[in-house]
């Protein structure tokens, strides 16, 4: 029998007591001269990081915009690399689906059932109708964008009636099913979206390329020293730590280092 996200992240958080989460944000043209000329290079590349990093892993987090990509030779890469993670970590996918209805149940079908992976990101602005065809499907997870990383967040998650209305609106919402994305480099409010959302998962991006504050993060973020229901996603930081035919135990080092830095005694 399956296990729910839920059950397999509390296993290998347990066992690991980091919250390190590996983006593969693997975009072709940064990928090291010594993989591109293989017949599938994203996939070739995903499988020596997996395989470099995986004792430090609590989850993975594809980012399906870069598998798309690469066509169809990219899609064979994202089926063949959530394949080759590891059955007891968990898996991620990032692609921020946000749509309704039949196409809404289109999207959690594919991802969940075919593509077999453990979570999936999803964009609230439509409302609940996003989230009810995947709270349908046994064992699944969801992510939904509470306040992101980027810069022009603050079109709109940034506003004071949003920062409000998407914790307000998860109350309704069961913590083994539905978390938050909330970005590592919006220090000033991370403290207070964890007390907006006591108990609560936290995808947090933003640690490495993008400069969040790992130590802010940590201080504001946890939810108890036991349980600190966090996890800390670094992508380019540790998938590009190396550009050369070392490329993979320099992903490994770099995971290693930010388990280290993570981790919860």
């Amino acid at each position: 029998m399956s296990k729910s996200f839920w059950h397999k992240y509390h296993e290998r958080y347990q066992k690991l007591r980091s919250p390190v989460c590996i983006g593969l944000d693997t975009q072709l043209d940064k990928l090291p001269a010594c993989v591109r000329e293989s017949a599938n290079p994203i996939r070739d590349f995903n499988e020596a990081i997996i395989k470099a990093t995986a004792e430090y892993a609590t989850a993975y987090k594809p980012n399906l915009a870069f598998y798309l990509a690469d066509g169809l030779r990219g899609i064979t890469a994202l089926y063949d690399t959530i394949e080759s993670i590891p059955a007891e970590i968990p898996v991620i996918l990032d692609c921020k689906a946000g749509d309704i209805g039949s196409t809404m149940k289109a999207y959690a079908q594919a991802f969940f059932c075919d593509l077999k992976v453990d979570a999936i990101t999803i964009n609230p602005l439509m409302g609940k109708d996003v989230l009810k065809p995947i709270l349908e499907l046994e064992h699944s997870f969801a992510f939904v964008l509470a306040l992101t990383s980027n810069p022009s967040a603050e079109d709109f998650f940034h506003r004071s009636s949003l920062k409000d209305a998407v914790p307000d609106w998860l109350k309704d919402y069961p913590l083994e099913r539905v978390g938050a994305v909330v970005g590592a480099t919006q220090v000033a409010d991370l403290k207070t979206m964890r007390q907006k959302m006591p108990g609560r998962l936290f995808l947090i991006p933003g640690i490495g390329a993008q400069g969040g504050d790992l130590q802010a993060v940590l201080s504001n973020t946890v939810d108890s020293h036991d349980d600190p229901r966090i996890l800390i996603n670094s992508s380019r930081g540790i998938i590009f730590a190396g550009k050369g035919e070392d490329y993979a135990s320099a992903a490994g080092e770099a995971a290693r280092k930010l388990y280290e830095a993570c981790k919860i005694q």
